[in-house]
């Protein structure tokens, strides 16, 4: 297996529980949509990053927020750019805002003391018990939220976008009209019904995506869905996203340190190099660097 000279690693995350208060994380006896996070319930810090991508050539990071509590968002941002400032990763902070807020400007300003400060993510959904209980789904029909959307665009920020296949269809319909704001997908859309239909339903979300215009889809976190994932069972679901997107609207990321859980670094990122090695040098460079490099401009 080959891998191409570099590679960015287009979706992790870093935590200091010192330093903000993560309350997902914090949770003890509670099993997420992901499995039990005890395992994860420590720091995990750029060292800890590093030791885990070990000798694969990972040049370039970024960093999609985490889920402090939210008078903690700005907190992180800059706590995470004084660790780019020490040792480089991550190059690029995706950071909490909640796009419906009356001060979301002044908001952006504080986020906005960061350099390395590239985009929002406000999840719109994790999974269908927990989205009856935050009800964050109805972001997509509320105004304000679509306003926050075109706030971003004007700032030349971006919005990192995780939902569930669902939901995916009426959320297409909105950034489809909205196609000035750069929007990565998260999680290639969340897949977590692989019976036929629920595959069916979760292809058809991705190929309303396809037509938004600044898209790239990001393949990661197949571990918290399916926690015995091999390269075979996710193979042809890897495929089928590269095919929808093309190589040039394809990034990869570790989604670490959760997908840690189920699965060695070396072993999400060697599946995905594994899977990929019919693709041409320049489409791997793409997928696994320059896709990611462009739009997060780092």
């Amino acid at each position: 297996m080959t891998a191409p000279a570099r590679i960015i690693d287009a979706h992790h995350h870093l935590w200091d529980l010192s330093h903000c208060h993560y309350p997902w994380l914090m949770e003890r006896g509670v099993r997420r949509f992901f499995g039990d996070p005890e395992p994860i319930q420590k720091n995990y810090l750029t060292s800890d990053f590093t030791a885990d991508h070990g000798d694969l050539p990972i040049v370039k990071s970024v960093h999609i927020q985490v889920g402090v509590q939210e008078e903690d968002a700005i907190k992180e941002t800059l706590w995470l750019q004084s660790v780019a400032d020490k040792g480089g990763f991550p190059h690029a902070i995706v950071a909490f805002a909640d796009l419906t807020r009356p001060d979301l400007e002044a908001n952006l300003d504080a986020h906005g003391r960061a350099a390395n400060l590239r985009g929002v993510r406000q999840i719109v959904g994790r999974s269908a018990e927990e989205d009856a209980k935050t009800g964050t789904s109805a972001l997509l029909s509320d105004h304000a939220f679509a306003a926050g959307l075109r706030l971003l665009t004007k700032r030349k920020l971006s919005f990192d976008l995780q939902l569930t296949p669902p939901l995916m269809e009426a959320a297409a319909k909105l950034f489809c009209s909205i196609p000035e704001t750069p929007l990565a997908l998260c999680h290639c859309g969340s897949p977590s019904d692989f019976s036929v239909d629920g595959i069916e339903q979760w292809q058809n979300g991705l190929e309303a995506f396809a037509g938004h215009e600044n898209i790239i889809c990001k393949i990661s976190g197949f571990g918290m869905f399916n926690h015995d994932w091999t390269v075979d069972t996710i193979r042809d679901h890897v495929l089928r996203v590269i095919d929808i997107f093309g190589p040039n609207r394809i990034a990869f990321g570790s989604n670490f340190p959760v997908d840690k859980l189920y699965a060695s670094y070396g072993d999400v990122m060697g599946a995905y190099l594994n899977i990929t090695e019919g693709f041409s040098d320049g489409e791997r460079q793409a997928m696994f660097h320059d896709n990611a490099a462009n739009f997060y401009r780092i």
